[in-house]
């Protein structure tokens, strides 16, 4: 099986990082009091690799967190009889930092409103943002992202695979008919 299209090849996941770095720190005047946290599984990887970024811009340490967002989603019992828990991890305090959620692809708005819900039950930030990798359209909340790397309008018989060089051995984002998948 292959992809309808590569939308984004490992330089362009690279480049759209780096805007995304610039445009935090544009944004928020620096990197002082920032914190990223990283939505299981892809946004964790990607919410280290802006954190390495902004500190090497910036020249602050950016701490960074990962959020298990399964209890919060509003769709569980359609998910899975034994949904799996992966861990949430937050070493720092929320209070008086803005923190940038960070997820792969934003789709219904769905994963970001229980990200949020999780979010406030560990503390209460300054502010929160969210940045994604892909926003491909389609919302069913009234959710959008702060900062985007790529906006690809799809079709509901679509389905945008982001992959990783941590998980999956190379940075890309795929395009797929739902179809072929199955």
């Amino acid at each position: 099986m292959t992809p309808k299209a590569i939308i984004l090849t490992p330089d362009e996941v690279r480049r759209a990082l780096t805007r995304i770095a610039h445009e935090i720190i544009e944004r928020n005047k620096g990197a002082e009091q920032l914190a990223l946290i990283g939505v299981h599984t892809r946004g964790i990887p990607l919410a280290a690799r802006l954190a390495q970024k902004l500190s090497e811009l910036e020249g602050v340490a950016v701490p960074t967190g990962m959020l298990d967002i399964t209890l919060y989603r509003d769709d569980l019992s359609e998910v899975a009889q034994q949904p799996i828990i992966r861990e949430t991890q937050v070493p720092f305090d929320l209070r008086d930092r803005r923190v940038v959620l960070v997820d792969d692809v934003l789709y219904t708005g769905r994963t970001v409103r229980a990200a949020l819900d999780a979010l406030i039950d560990l503390g209460r930030p300054a502010g929160i943002q969210l940045a994604v990798l892909v926003d491909r359209g389609h919302r069913e909340l009234p959710i959008r992202a702060d900062y985007v790397g790529k906006n690809l309008p799809t079709a509901a018989g679509e389905v945008v695979k982001v992959k990783v060089q941590e998980t999956d051995g190379v940075d890309s984002v795929e395009l797929w008919d739902l179809e072929a998948l199955r």
